[in-house]
């Protein structure tokens, strides 16, 4: 899948700006994922890949974070190489801007 490996990443928040690492790991046609940030790690949930007729790949999933708040996010990004951007949005809390690259 185009998603796996690890990616520096950057979110635009309305708190500010967090950085985190994004792992995806493929193993037996399954995908799991986790986030990194400030020493904490965040499991994904109910990951899904969505090829796109253009070569993109967007990819939707799920997390409860405890840091800085606790907040359940979902997450919609578009892959295209080793660059990544989208959104995520924590219920009727604005969409917080996501971008990011392959390391």
């Amino acid at each position: 899948m185009s998603i796996t490996g690890n990616w520096n990443v950057r979110m635009k928040t309305p708190i500010g700006s967090i950085n985190a690492v994004f792992t995806f790991v493929e193993a037996d046609g399954s995908l799991t994922g986790s986030a990194e940030s400030g020493g904490a790690v965040a499991p994904m949930r109910d990951l899904a890949t969505i090829p796109q007729a253009d070569g993109t790949t967007t990819v939707t999933w799920s997390q409860s974070v405890t840091k800085p708040m606790r907040l359940n996010l979902d997450f919609e990004i578009t892959v295209t190489g080793d660059t990544l951007s989208g959104f995520s949005r924590a219920g009727r809390l604005p969409r917080a801007s996501v971008e990011g690259s392959r390391t």
